[in-house]
């Protein structure tokens, strides 16, 4: 028994050895880490006051309307009548819906409505981008998908204002290969939960898309209401992952697109109001996240330092086409064309990356195990039990200026882990109430366009919103180590569009 005690007492001791050098690296990999991510706060900036402009357009351009349903009579007739109020020339919009793997009269009511319809049953494979790839090949078959100047991609629960198309018509006849637009909720005070999502998307717009737009990089795709060009896919969809729209993003952005964002295009969908649903959602999303970082992660890597020296695809874009580089002007144009491709890759690739778990990995490995196992060899010497740099911890600490002294003993290794513990729990209860200020902000610079709403709801959603981001964190860990199937959304809400601009 001796003997193994003094094996485990080695063991310990040689772990709480290397504290000193592992705090320097933890440190060093954190500055790094803030480093990398810092270009956000700048957006955050520049979103607050600007977004970019389209002038109105001289062409009317031919467009097809993708939309992929399953189980959707409930919403998908509201959808199809906000379209065919759309100001955009009928003749020029033909509407497709693809009845996928439906069990009720979603086909019916499609048809009714003049849309095409084509019904698809495959229990195997059952994620929309499966969907959206057998449309697009029915397309294909039927009308040629070059045929249309553009494709737009949405859900069946959502609703377009009445200059939608005619606003990403303008984006779009400006030389915009693939355009997103601003995301709004129709249901955004039902419950906590579905303010938590309507808040995301917000916030997805004015710290993420509104300065990316202004700078000419590329911001992400988000699922439904956006806009791309034929060229896309003229060899078809291939996107079927659990998240396609991320999928598309980190594809296009290796490829050198740029992804704009036309702040005047407004349409709305629904959010889940099931605590249940919202994490089956959510654990999806985190997978198909990091498939897209594993699939196209690397890609986006060598961009950084290569350029498009190496394509996954071949697609004809004026992107990829050789530029004349004769001239002090033409070479200018090159070196910034080739400045913003590198950014813009860098960018994609940090919101790729799984940056919480990483900070979670080395949280464990130095504050949680080496650290304790340090104490035990060294004992503990002043640490303040609430320590941490948040205001949270500043405001106790000088109330409540507590300090733990041990000696080395094995208590000192469970004090110190549990110390560490408390520690990451103070500065998560800290960030939650920081993150609150964001909600007021978008509350605030938003009110025009939220759905309006009594101000105690708003004070109650400010206060629950950061459990958004919280879940994220954690259905990113679990999705790591878990397999995600692909899951329906129900979508229920009778909300009209004609209801929302009455509300307005």
């Amino acid at each position: 028994m001796d003997v193994i005690s003094n094996i485990i007492d080695t063991i310990i001791k040689s772990i709480g050895g290397i504290y000193p050098i592992s705090k320097d690296i933890y440190n060093i990999l954190g500055t790094i880490l803030s480093i990398i991510v810092i270009h956000k706060t700048f957006y955050f900036i520049i979103g607050m006051f600007f977004t970019r402009k389209f002038r109105p357009a001289k062409k009317k351009h031919k467009y097809a309307i993708c939309i992929a349903a399953r189980n959707e009579k409930y919403v998908i007739g509201n959808l199809l009548d906000s379209i065919k109020k759309q100001d955009y020339p009928k003749e020029l919009l033909t509407v497709f819906v693809v009845a996928d793997n439906c069990t009720d009269d979603t086909a019916e009511i499609v048809r009714s409505y003049g849309a095409v319809c084509y019904e698809r049953c495959d229990l195997e494979h059952r994620t929309k981008g499966y969907a959206l790839e057998y449309l697009f090949d029915r397309i294909e078959e039927d009308y040629g998908r070059m045929s249309f100047d553009g494709y737009f991609i949405f859900d069946a629960d959502n609703l377009l204002k009445s200059d939608y198309i005619s606003k990403m018509n303008d984006a779009f006849d400006s030389g915009e290969k693939i355009i997103t637009s601003y995301r709004n909720t129709k249901n955004f005070d039902e419950n906590w939960i579905a303010s938590t999502y309507a808040l995301h998307w917000i916030r997805s717009i004015r710290t993420n898309h509104r300065a990316r737009s202004v700078l000419r990089l590329a911001t992400n795709i988000q699922g439904t209401g956006f806009l791309f060009t034929n060229e896309i896919v003229k060899d078809g969809w291939h996107y079927t992952s659990l998240t396609e729209d991320r999928a598309l993003t980190a594809d296009a952005v290796a490829q050198g697109y740029m992804i704009s964002y036309q702040d005047e295009a407004e349409f709305f969908d629904e959010q889940p109001v099931s605590l249940k649903v919202a994490l089956r959602q959510r654990l999806r999303w985190s997978k198909g996240h990091l498939l897209a970082f594993v699939e196209s992660g690397p890609y986006l890597f060598i961009n950084i330092f290569c350029g498009r020296r190496f394509l996954k695809t071949n697609w004809n874009t004026d992107n990829n086409r050789k530029t004349n580089n004769k001239g002090f002007r033409n070479k200018c144009k090159i070196l910034l064309e080739s400045i913003r491709h590198r950014f813009a890759s860098f960018d994609t690739l940090v919101q790729l990356t799984p940056i919480s778990f990483i900070n979670l990995c080395r949280w464990l490995l130095v504050s949680v195990l080496i650290y304790s196992c340090y104490v035990y060899t060294n004992g503990i010497d002043n640490l303040a039990l609430f320590g941490g740099g948040t205001w949270l911890a500043r405001i106790l600490r000088g109330v409540f200026d507590i300090r733990i002294n041990m000696e080395p003993t094995v208590g000192a290794l469970f004090v110190g882990m549990l110390v560490s513990i408390w520690l990451r729990l103070l500065y998560r209860i800290g960030s939650y109430f920081t993150n609150i200020w964001i909600a007021i902000y978008l509350f605030i610079v938003e009110d025009a366009r939220i759905k309006k709403m009594s101000v105690w709801k708003k004070i109650l959603y400010s206060f629950t919103w950061p459990i958004f981001d919280i879940i994220g964190r954690y259905t990113t860990y679990v999705a790591l180590f878990v397999n995600v199937t692909w899951k329906p959304i129900p979508h229920e809400s009778r909300v009209t569009i004609d209801d929302l601009s009455k509300g307005k």
